[in-house]
């Protein structure tokens, strides 16, 4: 990252700390913002919130690992995330899952070379009376077929 880029971010990170404080309490909230605007919250920015709550940056990155939707390294445009519990599996989540794989080209925990999908999975959305479930950025769909799913992510910019 330039010198540039650093400091728009070491600006940004100190807005957000002004804003929602130094304390401990404040990690989870901060570096959901920075991933919110980044899309990832690489190492340089965890130095800078951890320098600014005054907390090792081990700990930062272990928040960071913990939560399935926070990040340490550039994903896609679109986060396409299939739900694997067993309730999506009975009503064909794994066939989902292929469908999609196969027309991305790409495997699961893996990104298109254009940088437009990163494909995952994700343990359960709550929503087993609506399955099988699909999230896609920060939008749920439910009962979804191999035919509807393929259709959202050929939309996908």
């Amino acid at each position: 990252m330039c010198e540039t880029g650093k400091l728009l971010r070491n600006e940004f990170i100190g807005e957000l700390v002004k804003k929602m404080g130094n304390e401990r309490k404040s990690l989870l909230p901060i570096l959901q913002e920075i991933q919110k605007k980044y899309h990832y919250i690489d190492e340089h920015s965890q130095q800078v919130v951890a320098d600014l709550l005054n907390i090792h940056p081990v700990e930062v990155n272990s928040v960071i690992s913990f939560y399935a939707f926070l990040y340490d390294a550039p994903r896609g445009r679109n986060i396409v995330r299939v739900c694997k519990n067993i309730v999506c599996e009975f009503h064909g989540s794994k066939g989902i899952a292929k469908a999609l794989s196969d027309e991305l080209g790409i495997e699961f925990d893996q990104t298109t070379e254009d940088g437009r999908v990163t494909l995952e999975y994700a343990n359960c959305f709550g929503m087993c009376d609506k399955s099988p479930s699909i999230l896609i950025n920060d939008k749920i769909h439910e009962k979804v077929s191999k035919e509807t799913a393929l259709k959202l992510i050929r939309e996908l910019k």
